[in-house]
């Protein structure tokens, strides 16, 4: 039984390891975005600077450990081996539900799930023992550290409502100050803002660096006497008038003499101290209860006791971590910084939703966005009681420069400017001193996702047409946040009783089913990274002629025959093998065309507006083709539907005949998609004429087919479901047709009409 724990030990040390990944992939979200979202620095500057941050943070993290020690249970009423349960309990609950999060590309806050995680098990591992001693459940208080706990709850609530006021209204008396000319300034504007932010940011590294050191709490006559720890608190405004001195008559003379951009570097200073912060506070969230394990491991093994008698009281004293395991822990968050996939998935989350203008938004409105969006519009009707020339100044500062671009194009653009990276950075690294200053426990996933989402509402990033969707979004992530809680408390005390009860065989069949959750989210994430780059995207249109129009929409009227061609076979393969999950899948392919060509309707907005005066035709001839494509893919949404919901209902099979009659209808018009996909690929558009003159033939083998159904209906056919769906799929049919022929007229009419002109005017020469 004994060899159970070291097992344990073992497997913990391989989930730490798997933890700090999975980890670090959701918070480095935290200390990115801003930088990333603004654009100010090189990515592998910002790389770099974050990576630096990490190392120096997991160094100096020693004294976060404690946390996972006594921080939420009281240790000296648990046994080793009721310890090593619940820490066994928590670590396969975190890995699961952090990859979880990652993968839908949702951050949440790691510090809420390992605090819920060891309160789910510290709990069920109490109810437990008071059951079996057959004892007063109201005792389980006496277990847990309650007011801990009911901290990191406020905390929660606080964080998120205080980071997002706060962001908001820094961010509106900034813009309102420096506008978004801010870089046409004069010098000392500039200087003051790098004075304020800098000295914010160079406190903050203070509170949240040094603090976490062994030096924190080790006195200096050079300070009075204090404890660097006390100083720090005690002395926050002297610190801070000193600092705001000293960054700001150094800004000035970067900007002066040596012409430094003031902006990018307090955008690099900050991710230099959310990146310290993180490694120092967050990494007791992957490693702290493995090194808890263990070192509770190594004070049973000394003891000589049985592991059920042995009282974990020794995890009340303070025991530093060793250095080289916090080393080892800083390059693996380092290079899973640089080599995560799913980081960069989890960022993107957050850049979107506070980016200017429109974005692939990925969350959709419901009933409270809209709410919420109506109230705030009726409480901004407040601000028309201001004077008019008042609110006419106020508009002009938050006036963003205007700039005539495709919207694939303006995508590429900075998500936000270089002010509200800066103040995201400055009001986050404010916001977590504070608190750490005051022992407030909080989450810095919380508080920089909220921050900022303020400073994007103050600066109008959320505009009428998109507020809805970004608003949707924000309530996502902070219901995510709240569903990890519940879920991490569930889960962990799910487990822990299971190894409770099913001990060395419980913990295998746990740790193999942990791996295989793994493996399979790896797995299914890859596959699906690797069909969105594999499948051919379709392209907006971006040219401002007709003729690079038409050159243009080649390539998705090509990439949509072939896909067309792909849907319809699968929809009547499926149908004829009763193959529900071929046909499931090809509802999903449906609609990822339908969504691409919404995009493109989406675009005609700032197509329209690039078009030259002399071709504003071209207007007309892709709305044209918009409408053409829009038609073609109802068509195939209502056969792929129909197909799935007759299988998926188990109804009767369709006829041999009637399969056999879909199957040359489905030959017939591959044979039709195939010459178009290489008429437009090839761009040779004469050829269309010739797959033009066959396009009676195709609607007369529809219209015999629909007599033969009529015949066997009114003889043979007993199925009214195999005859609806027989009929509908005809129709549908005849109507897929009628609109991919449409399509190819619209653009042979257009290309010869521009091809006779050409030719006559050389016969004419």
């Amino acid at each position: 039984m004994d060899n159970i724990y070291l097992l344990m030990i073992i497997a913990l040390a391989f989930l730490a390891i798997a933890d700090l990944v999975v980890g670090v992939s959701n918070d480095a979200v935290n200390f990115l975005n801003s930088a990333i979202g603004s654009k100010a620095i090189s990515f592998r500057t910002i790389m770099v600077v974050a990576s630096i941050g990490i190392a120096l943070g997991a160094i100096f993290s020693s004294g976060m450990m404690e946390v996972a020690r006594k921080g939420i249970f009281n240790p000296s009423e648990f046994m080793f081996d009721e310890i090593m349960f619940i820490f066994m309990a928590v670590m396969i609950t975190d890995i699961l539900l952090l990859d979880f999060f990652n993968t839908m590309g949702m951050p949440t806050s790691t510090t809420v799930s390992i605090v819920f995680e060891l309160l789910g098990a510290a709990v069920a591992m109490s109810m437990i023992k008071i059951w079996t001693a057959g004892g007063d459940f109201s005792t389980v208080l006496d277990y847990i550290n309650t007011s801990k706990a009911l901290e990191i709850i406020l905390g929660i609530l606080l964080s998120v409502v205080v980071a997002f006021s706060i962001g908001a209204i820094v961010q509106w008396v900034t813009r309102l100050l420096l506008s978004y000319d801010f870089e046409k300034k004069a010098k000392w504007v500039g200087a003051l803002f790098g004075g304020i932010a800098l000295s914010a940011i160079t406190y903050f590294i203070l509170m949240k660096g040094i603090k976490g050191t062994s030096y924190a709490d080790q006195s200096f006559d050079l300070i009075g006497g204090m404890t660097i720890s006390h100083f720090l608190e005690q002395k926050v405004w002297f610190l801070m008038g000193i600092n705001l001195l000293l960054w700001s008559v150094l800004s000035y003379f970067l900007m002066t003499a040596i012409k430094v951009n003031i902006y990018k570097l307090i955008i690099g200073v900050g991710t230099f101290a959310l990146a310290l912060a993180f490694a120092g506070n967050d990494l007791v969230n992957f490693i702290g209860v493995p090194i808890a394990a263990f070192q509770s491991y190594e004070a049973w093994m000394a003891s000589g006791t049985a592991a059920t008698d042995f009282s974990m009281s020794v995890l009340a004293t303070k025991v530093p971590t060793p250095t080289l395991l916090l080393f080892i822990s800083g390059m693996v968050m380092v290079a899973t910084l640089w080599f995560s996939k799913k980081a960069r998935h989890v960022a993107d989350t957050e850049i979107n939703l506070s980016r200017e203008g429109e974005s692939n938004e990925r969350f959709q409105p419901n009933v409270l966005s809209r709410g919420i969006v109506r109230l705030t519009m009726l409480i901004s009707q407040v601000t028309l009681l201001a004077p008019k020339s008042l609110r006419k100044k106020v508009d002009a500062r938050f006036r963003k420069p205007t700039l005539h671009l495709s919207k694939e194009k303006a995508r590429e653009l900075p998500a936000f400017d270089m002010v509200r990276a800066a103040v995201n950075l400055m009001v986050a690294g404010i916001l977590i001193s504070i608190a750490t200053s005051y022992k407030l426990p909080l989450s810095t996933t919380y508080v920089t996702f909220m921050v900022a989402m303020g400073t994007s509402l103050a600066d109008r990033a959320w505009g009428p047409e998109i507020a809805v969707y970004r608003v949707a979004g924000v309530l996502n992530v902070i219901g995510g946040w709240f569903g990890t809680a519940i879920i991490a408390f569930v889960a962990s005390g799910a487990i822990l009783t299971i190894l409770n009860y099913g001990k060395s065989t419980a913990l295998a069949v746990l740790l193999f089913a942990a791996i295989l959750l793994l493996l399979k989210s790896y797995i299914s994430y890859q596959k699906k990274t690797k069909e969105i780059r594999a499948e051919d995207s379709l392209r907006k249109a971006e040219s401002s002629s007709i003729q690079g129009v038409i050159e243009e929409s080649a390539h998705n009227i090509a990439n949509v025959i072939k896909r067309t061609n792909r849907i319809y076979t699968n929809a009547i393969n499926g149908l004829a093998r009763q193959d529900l999950d071929l046909l499931k899948k090809n509802k999903k392919q449906v609609a990822k065309l339908a969504k691409e060509i919404d995009d493109l309707r989406d675009n005609l907005f700032f197509f329209i507006k690039n078009l030259d005066d002399t071709s504003v035709r071209a207007s007309n001839f892709y709305i044209a083709i918009l409408g053409n494509l829009t038609d073609i893919t109802q068509s195939l949404d209502y056969i792929a539907k129909i197909c799935h919901k007759h299988v998926h209902n188990n109804h009767s099979k369709l006829k041999y005949n009637q399969i056999k009659e879909l199957k040359q209808i489905d030959k017939e018009l591959e044979t039709l998609l195939n010459n178009t996909k290489e008429a437009f690929d090839t761009q040779s558009f004469e050829k269309i004429g010739l797959l033009l003159e066959n396009k009676q033939y195709l609607f007369e083998m529809v219209a015999d087919k629909t007599q033969k159904q009529v015949a066997r209906t009114r003889t043979e056919e007993s199925s009214p479901k195999n005859t609806t769906l027989y009929f509908s799929l005809l129709l549908e049919t005849k109507d897929l047709m009628k609109s991919t022929i449409n399509l190819m007229e619209s653009y042979y009419h257009e290309h010869d009409s521009r091809v006779k002109p050409a030719r006559l005017e050389e016969s004419t020469f």
